[in-house]
């Protein structure tokens, strides 16, 4: 059974993104972004900006698959890239996008659950990459095995959480906690079954 983890950054008061949907703001700092965001996850990478970094042909290491939310992929629509994530298989959950812009990305409109739920039979490959955002993150919450969260040192007030759930709990266990010296702390949960 693949396994889907939702990968994704955070401010210390748990929001994702400013109330407007940017994220520009956190910082990186040359060791977490040599280091951990492309020497750990560089699939996390878009593809538009991985040759930038010098991992444009790096080998995937924890995942084959991308799902996000239409909002997390308007913002590479807002640049004119339609294929944002080329080196992993696409999809993009939205019930107001009917067709793909591009034959790479695959629309998903109806049961998304089911529609991860196949995903995660597959054989063989790698996890998959939940990138966000909070509605779709709060949909996927039962099939979510693990969470990847980097917390960056800021507080922004308010904005777009982690999950935009109803109130229930569902346990996680620590697995890993990574700091670094810009502040930076990575939290890895796995899923309690």
């Amino acid at each position: 059974m693949r396994k889907l983890t939702y990968y994704v950054g955070a401010s210390i008061d748990g929001f994702i993104a400013a109330p407007s949907g940017a994220y520009d703001f956190y910082p990186l700092g040359e060791p977490f972004l040599k280091d951990f965001l492309i020497g750990t996850y560089p699939e996390c990478l878009p593809t538009h900006v991985r040759g930038h970094f010098g991992v444009d042909d790096a080998p995937n290491t924890h995942f084959d698959t991308i799902i996000q939310g239409r909002g997390t992929y308007a913002a590479a629509l807002d640049m004119g890239v339609t294929s944002p994530y080329a080196h992993l298989r696409q999809y993009v959950v939205s019930r107001s996008i009917a067709e793909s812009p591009d034959p790479a990305v695959e629309m998903i409109s109806g049961d998304v659950l089911s529609a991860v739920k196949e995903l995660k039979a597959e054989e063989g490959g790698l996890g998959i990459y939940l990138a966000g955002g909070a509605d779709l993150a709060a949909q996927l919450l039962p099939e979510i095995d693990e969470l990847v969260i980097k917390v960056y040192p800021i507080v922004i007030g308010a904005g777009i959480p982690l999950f935009s759930a109803e109130f229930g709990v569902v346990d996680f266990e620590l697995d890993d906690v990574r700091t670094f010296d810009n502040g930076t702390i990575v939290t890895k949960y796995a899923r309690k079954r």
